[in-house]
């Protein structure tokens, strides 16, 4: 495969975490200003000793530190904290928590269905009877064979698989059996600013809950359990841990999210799920000229931080699957950023993107399988980003407008199907007080009941963010199928060698002809056009190919 990876080094440090949120760099001011948090990241091979006297030095006080990747939580009332600490040799910049003004929930892509007129067509043509009652929706289980797979591997529970996302709702019938209690946990407070008033006290939500809604969806193409209810996921069998790094309001934020893979890595998780790119910044650029000096400060902490914390839990075991976003791009010559900075007192700004020195991450960080999307027909989804450089794989993830020609073009079931919290549901309208799906939400929202009355809830959306569970199921079946006994009570299996048996096991796809493919019919402008390039074995579409889950867990992998 060939990727655009960086190097990330050593760092001269010992032990212990906590982190928090990050913002923008703020202009040089000598006036005092309020209190304010950053974080701030030591260069390689400092010690901590030489962070810790660095950010002293500048005006900080260290709140919290996570010494196994040199990041450091700190305030400060100066206002010139961020270009002092930039300016010092042994930190890399520091990046503040700023959040202005709150961010949908799910993006324009994930919900596109609800914002077309089209909408209420219907929810399209039913598949063939499958294990759960609802399971005859899931075309992506199909498509990648892992109704097969689980005759012969539907997982174990000992594997656990991270949900590094906004939550998970434990409480949802098809999540319940799956959910590993004692690994979860919680590493994004809320912040009101963005995420509305908090649900508890202390802003921390209790393990088990997703008031964003977009993780119980990932868990629950992962690992719903295969129970005569509902839905079913591609590792039905396996252990889902809830890694809440990313805000209610959709927001992924540096800190919860190296916590998070520190976590992973220390607790022994065999696979990570990321469906999401860290705020606020689409590309993190070391010395991108439309920037201030503090920007670029803070996008070199962010690149720094991110790569040793996914070098961290991959070097610890920890498989990491990545979506490669939904901008319509090749990552390996990418359009000018017009969406970043996202959040804070700084309105987006044109970016040019020298591919050299700018990344999406985690998709383009080190050891991540990312992960591209197809519809139903096994096309590349308009809104996926491709590319030679980045692309590992392909797998389902929806595409709303696929099907042209076909009275399935625009329907709700060309998208996922999958578990999703029914609090969030009512507050989106979908599912009034008493638990009733409303008038015309019957057609991308779903209710199944048990004897008891106890209800799942289940909601189409589309993305890479979609994909990326998929390949995260099958990567959880081969460590099923495959891994061997840790310890006492563990059981694992090599990164490297589940990433190998993942592309090799994929389906190959050939680039399309023409290979500039043209979405026009879709109803696309020309800057969706995209052009595959590449073998049948190897391209910027598919990468190696759709992932195929029976053929992971039925061809013997290379030792």
């Amino acid at each position: 495969m060939v990727s655009k990876r960086f190097t990330v080094g050593a760092v001269a440090t010992a032990a212990a975490l906590t982190l928090t949120v990050t913002g923008l760099g703020v202009p040089a001011s000598a006036e005092p200003a309020e209190l304010r948090t950053f974080t701030v990241v030591a260069e390689d091979g400092v010690s901590t000793d030489a962070a810790l006297a660095a950010i002293r030095s500048a005006g900080g006080t260290v709140v919290s530190r996570s010494d196994e990747v040199g990041v450091y939580q700190v305030t400060t009332d100066r206002a010139d904290f961020a270009t002092k600490a930039t300016s010092a040799a042994a930190l890399i910049g520091a990046a503040e928590e700023k959040a202005i003004g709150r961010k949908p929930r799910l993006d324009r892509v994930e919900q596109e269905h609800l914002l077309a007129a089209a909408a209420a067509k219907g929810a399209g043509k039913q598949r063939g009877k499958k294990m759960d009652p609802l399971d005859d929706k899931l075309w992506g289980l199909e498509m990648i064979r892992a109704d097969k797979a689980r005759k012969v591997e539907p997982g174990d529970r000992r594997v656990t698989v991270g949900v590094l996302d906004t939550g998970v709702d434990a409480g949802h019938p098809d999540i319940a059996p799956n959910f590993d209690w004692t690994l979860s946990r919680n590493f994004a407070p809320d912040i009101p600013e963005i995420d509305g008033e908090c649900e508890v006290a202390s802003c921390l939500d209790p393990v088990g809950t997703d008031d964003g809604g977009h993780g119980t969806h990932v868990a629950g193409t992962i690992g719903a359990a295969a129970n005569g209810f509902g839905l079913s996921g591609v590792a039905p069998k396996v252990s889902l841990v809830e890694l809440k790094g990313g805000q209610d309001s959709g927001y992924f934020f540096l800190n919860p999210v190296v916590n998070a893979l520190l976590h992973a890595g220390k607790s022994g998780l065999d696979v990570v799920n990321m469906s999401f790119y860290v705020d606020p910044w689409l590309y993190n650029c070391t010395a991108n000229p439309a920037d201030s000096p503090e920007a670029q400060a803070a996008q070199r902490a962010t690149i720094r931080a991110m790569g040793r914390a996914l070098t961290f839990a991959h070097n610890r075991g920890v498989t990491l699957v990545g979506a490669l976003g939904n901008n319509h791009e090749d990552l390996g010559d990418p359009r000018t950023d017009v969406s970043s900075p996202n959040y804070g007192d700084v309105a987006p700004y044109p970016r040019e993107i020298d591919n050299d020195s700018c990344w999406d991450l985690p998709a383009e960080g080190p050891h991540v399988i990312s992960v591209s999307s197809v519809g139903p027909s096994g096309k590349k989804s308009d809104f996926s980003n491709y590319g030679t450089e980045q692309t590992s794989v392909a797998a389902p993830g929806g595409w709303y407008r696929d099907g042209f020609g076909t009275d399935t073009f625009r329907t709700d079931a060309n998208m996922i199907l999958s578990t999703y919290p029914k609090k969030v549901l009512q507050e989106e309208g979908a599912v009034d007080e008493d638990g009733n799906i409303v008038p015309g939400a019957e057609t991308f929202v779903f209710k199944d009941c048990k004897r008891n009355g106890e209800c799942g809830y289940y909601t189409y959306l589309q993305g890479t963010s979609m994909a990326a569970p998929h390949a995260s199921g099958v990567a959880a079946l081969i460590v099923s199928r495959y891994g061997k006994k840790q310890g006492r009570d563990g059981y694992g299996m090599a990164p490297d060698q589940v990433e190998q048996q993942l592309l090799r096991t994929a389906d190959e796809r050939a680039c399309p002809e023409p290979r500039l493919f043209s979405y026009a019919n879709e109803g696309r402008p020309a800057e969706f056009d995209a052009y595959c390039a590449g073998s049948r074995n190897f391209n910027g579409f598919y990468g190696h190919g759709i992932v195929d889950a029976y053929a992971a867990v039925t061809v013997k992998p290379r030792r």
